[in-house]
């Protein structure tokens, strides 16, 4: 996340999605999901991502270390590392967790392979054009606030979903104040030190984010809608563990 810029159904699973306004104006007043292991990724076709598949972009070489199925980051320098695949409808499913109060991270869904390179040839901190689905520590707010003296009201810490750079996106309600992220419909993020587990889906264009076992938000008309998958460093210490994915058509 750029905090500093304000800026399936396969043959095994049936998700279906109840897109009813409730009075706050969100749309997941109603829904009804399909069996819990599947949205943990233990059904068929899933498979995990690990070192093999990821490839450094813009980081120090040990800003990101594997263990079995756990993922380290250092958090420094701002960058990303990418898979080496390009995805374009699948199903991702993640639990990660901050180390440290006001730690900042993201999982970028469809990344242009043009702003991948372009980072990769600066060499600098930066991250890519894309979805960012965020991974934002629970005490990022009262950190912002105190170091930047301003209100912090355009995040939150429990799942936004928002386009990055020229990438588009048209979120799903309730909306951030200027429009550009789908905010979270409820809390649902842990604390500091605390795993968290996401399950996205994404689907022609469409990428939908369930935090804790829970639609919360979401966005459509994505573009674009083809690209690799991104794991962001951006200050803090941050662990990914359980990464799986399942391709779909």
């Amino acid at each position: 996340m750029m905090m500093f810029n304000q800026r399936l159904i396969g043959p095994f699973v049936f998700v279906c999605l109840c897109g009813i306004t409730n009075q706050s104006g969100g749309i997941f007043a109603e829904e009804t999901v399909g069996p819990a292991a599947e949205i943990n990724g233990s059904g068929p076709g899933w498979r995990q991502l690990g070192q093999d598949d990821f490839e450094n972009v813009n980081c120090d070489e040990d800003t990101w270390s594997f263990e079995d199925s756990l993922i380290r980051c250092t958090g420094k320098p701002t960058g990303v590392m990418r898979t080496k695949e390009r995805f374009t409808n699948f199903e991702l499913v993640a639990e990660w967790r901050h180390l440290k109060k006001g730690g900042n991270s993201g999982i970028f869904v469809w990344a242009t392979d043009d702003s991948i390179e372009q980072l990769k040839k600066e060499g600098k901190p930066g991250l890519p054009h894309g979805i960012e689905v965020q991974v934002l520590d629970t005490g990022y707010r009262e950190v912002y606030e105190k170091r930047f003296n301003k209100v912090g009201d355009w995040f939150t810490s429990h799942g936004d979903v928002f386009p990055v750079k020229t990438a588009k996106m048209t979120p799903f309600p309730p909306l951030s104040p200027n429009g550009s992220r789908s905010f979270p419909s409820e809390d649902r993020v842990k604390p500091t030190g605390e795993w968290n587990h996401y399950y996205v889906r994404a689907i022609n264009g469409e990428i939908r984010l369930w935090v804790n076992g829970k639609e919360v938000s979401g966005g459509t008309d994505c573009d674009p809608a083809v690209g690799c998958l991104c794991l962001e460093s951006e200050g803090a210490p941050v662990e990914f563990r359980g990464l799986k994915i399942r391709t779909l058509p």
